[in-house]
């Protein structure tokens, strides 16, 4: 009883502290959609645009899903002992950003005053998205998908591989997988949903209620769609064969982090047929041998050297116990 008498005092005081508007839906800057609710009807309400809100919320079209969760600017009546910095960090936002937004020419502020604090926006270039993995777990818990997954593929991109990443050229490089896969293959846009890079950003790009296309390199088309249907693919730059690329630690935290916030968005467990390899599926006739590929077609993707290799038994070793745990430490 004591437990929830504090609960509720603590939400309470979270709700002096923003707007009336904001507090009708959700006690920081979180709206939740409802039936009939469009982005222009919300940008209306909390003082910003369509645009801002796309940006802020990584949003690929304009389309919305009642459950799902967008990050919207706040009014805030500054109390005692607030700062700049900690307003930031509660609300997704930045000391630079409220500044400009309030045009406050210091860092000051005063009890009583009213600010609009704005999420920050994420780094966007048309339907790419590219986040830290920070980011990218407030992203990913704040979406709504339609479609039912059950695996996700691992990957290395072999070429493009480090040497093509100069540390700022991530959109460039994911338009260039694009018009590879559009141009090369004849797919109808970049084949995976996710691509991890060096620097340890991720970045979405097919949406993810659109399934694989190709990414198997399937000569048998009914198989591949069958494979794709419960999919996602993840791309991870580099060549991870042994040898070559060593993977840099912000990506390896990266490929966990994202294998971990996937598994528990799709509410699976780190196994074979949950979290696949290129390697286990011959590339012609769509068949999963896993370790039997002598006498198949197959690749050695995500690479020979990705966690300590391309075998089931590795998987099992290295990577799905990596994988688990940071699954807890999420969760705590």
């Amino acid at each position: 009883m004591k437990k929830s008498l504090c609960l509720l005092v603590s939400l309470a005081v979270m709700l002096l502290h923003v707007s009336n508007a904001a507090a009708q839906n959700n006690p920081r800057n979180l709206y939740d959609i409802k039936p009939g609710d469009t982005l222009w009807e919300i940008a209306r309400t909390y003082g910003t645009t369509v645009e801002d809100l796309k940006r802020i919320n990584g949003l690929q079209t304009d389309l919305l899903q009642v459950g799902q969760r967008l990050r919207v600017p706040v009014m805030y009546e500054v109390v005692s002992g607030d700062t700049l910095w900690e307003l930031a960090q509660s609300f997704t936002s930045s000391v630079a950003a409220i500044k400009s937004t309030n045009g406050l020419t210091s860092d000051t502020i005063r009890v009583g005053q009213h600010i609009k604090i704005p999420p920050r926006k994420l780094s966007m270039q048309g339907k790419f998205v590219l986040m830290t993995r920070e980011e990218f777990k407030d992203w990913i818990f704040n979406q709504k998908f339609n479609r039912t997954v059950r695996k996700i593929q691992q990957h290395h991109t072999f070429q493009p591989s480090y040497k093509e990443f100069n540390g700022s050229n991530h959109f460039a490089m994911l338009a260039g997988m694009e018009e590879y896969h559009v141009s090369g293959m004849n797919w109808s846009m970049i084949s995976q949903q996710l691509t991890t890079f060096p620097d340890g950003k991720v970045a979405v790009g097919r949406p993810f209620d659109t399934p694989p296309e190709g990414s198997f390199g399937l000569l048998n088309n009914d198989a591949m769609h069958a494979i794709e249907a419960d999919a996602l693919a993840i791309e991870n730059v580099g060549d991870f064969d042994a040898g070559h690329n060593q993977m840099t630690p912000e990506q390896r935290e990266t490929i966990v982090t994202v294998a971990a916030l996937l598994m528990l968005k799709y509410g699976l467990t780190p196994s074979v047929d949950s979290i696949t390899y290129h390697h286990w599926w011959d590339i012609n006739t769509g068949e999963r041998v896993l370790d039997n590929g002598v006498g198949h077609a197959i690749k050695t993707c995500p690479g020979t050297g990705f966690f300590g290799g391309n075998s089931t038994a590795s998987a099992r070793s290295h990577f799905y116990p990596l994988v688990s745990q940071r699954m807890k430490d999420i969760m705590r």
